[in-house]
Formats: structure tokens, C-alpha cells, sequence
């Protein structure tokens, strides 16, 4: 029997946009401390209407910053799901979300006369269900070892369920903890071979003798 064909997502249009200073993986959590008012009102929208909002690296810019010729932000992103959301305080929520499927914006982005940004923008399929081949193996094992340590620590930044047979989430879970540049996370994420993306990774990690042999 032929496997099914990844699933591509249906994303809201216009699709509202938070650049932030990372760069989001599907399967991710991300924890977000929001208080400008078109944040605190795309978070109240999207737990109203149950949508999912756009996550984009920055390329140029701050977080805060608003008009076009301030920002720049990359154009292949990840929707994020709220899944928690925290009054830390008066005007100031803490949010937590899960990074779900990835997209491309379509045409230039524009912003609301409120600054929140929205853009046109198309799913793009979620990574095939690949297993790790036996060369990757190593790898696989350094990432549970390093699972291990962090609820050790009680420092675990993964959701479950830990997919340590699925070439995807194993890369994906590395590029979240290795220490290299924006740019090159977000090649990585762009990347539609996940099978490539972990070998990329492996030999990333060989390099830096995390993984031996």
C-alpha cells in the first residue's frame, strides 16, 4: 500500500504575522511573552476563532519595530497553535504555543493600520514520514541521551511524543538546540527533504565531535 501523500495546510486569509528574532520548527514550543496591544489582540482573536497565527524570522528589525522600511522578515515561516495562555500580569500574557506546518507568503506583506502584519500565503506539505537510516543512528541516540539529561535537569523544551523514529522531528529537535546562525536554521527548516536535513545535522554534529564515528 502506498503511503498517503504529506498533508498541505489550510491557512487563514489573510494570514496575521509575528516576526520574532528565532526561527520556528514544526513539532517546536515556543513561549511567548506578549504586551503590545496587536499582539494581545491577535492572541485573543486566534483563542476565539481557534486559528493559528504565522511565525517568520527577522531578518532586519526588532520585534517591535513597525513600518516596512524597518523590518524585513523571511518568507517561509510556521503556523503556531496557543495552547496556554498565562495573565502574567496586568497588559502582559505569558502564551505558550506548538509549532505546526509550514508556508510561504505569498506577494509583499502590509501592515494594519493597528501594526499587526498580515500577508497572502500558502501551506506548504508537512515533512514525509521518513525513518532515520542506520548512519543516522548515532545521532538518533545523542538526542535521547540528550533528552535524558535535560528532565534530568527538569529542563525538557520538547512536547511529547518523542518521535526518535522519524527523520523530521529528530532534525528538527537538533536545529532548535544547535548554536548556529539564524540563516542557517532557517535554510534548514526550508529544507523539503527531512532525510537530508538530518544528514546536514549528523554531519554538523561530527564536526563538532558530539558524534563520534
Amino acid at each position: 500500500m502506498n503511503a498517503s501523500p504529506p498533508a498541505t495546510p489550510v491557512l487563514p486569509q489573510p494570514l496575521s504575522l509575528f516576526p520574532l528574532n528565532l526561527v520556528l520548527f514544526p513539532g517546536a514550543v515556543l513561549g511567548l511573552r506578549v504586551f503590545e496591544t496587536r499582539y494581545l489582540d491577535l492572541v485573543s482573536a486566534c483563542m476565539k476563532s481557534g486559528a493559528a497565527f504565522g511565525v517568520v524570522c527577522l531578518r532586519k528589525g526588532t520585534e517591535t519595530a513597525r513600518g516596512a522600511h524597518k523590518v524585513d522578515f523571511e518568507s517561509v515561516g510556521v503556523l503556531a497553535r496557543i495552547d496556554d495562555v498565562d495573565a502574567e500580569q496586568a497588559g502582559i500574557l505569558r502564551v505558550r504555543c506548538s509549532g505546526l506546518s509550514r508556508f510561504r507568503l505569498l506577494g509583499e506583506a502590509w501592515q494594519r493600520d493597528d501594526g499587526l502584519w498580515q500577508s497572502a500565503a500558502e501551506g506548504i506539505p508537512d515533512d514525509p514520514a521518513r525513518t532515520p537510516g542506520p548512519a543516522m543512528l548515532q545521532t538518533v541516540s545523542a538526542l535521547a541521551e540528550a533528552i535524558r539529561k535535560l528532565q534530568q535537569l527538569d529542563k525538557v523544551p520538547f512536547a511529547e511524543p518523542y518521535r526518535l523514529d522519524d527523520a523530521g522531528w529528530v532534525a528538527n529537535r537538533w536545529c532548535e538546540l544547535l548554536p548556529v546562525p539564524l540563516a542557517a536554521k532557517q535554510k534548514l527548516m526550508e529544507l523539503a527533504d527531512p532525510v537530508i536535513r538530518l544528514s546536514i545535522v549528523d554531519g554538523y554534529l561530527r564536526d563538532k565531535k558530539v558524534v563520534l564515528g
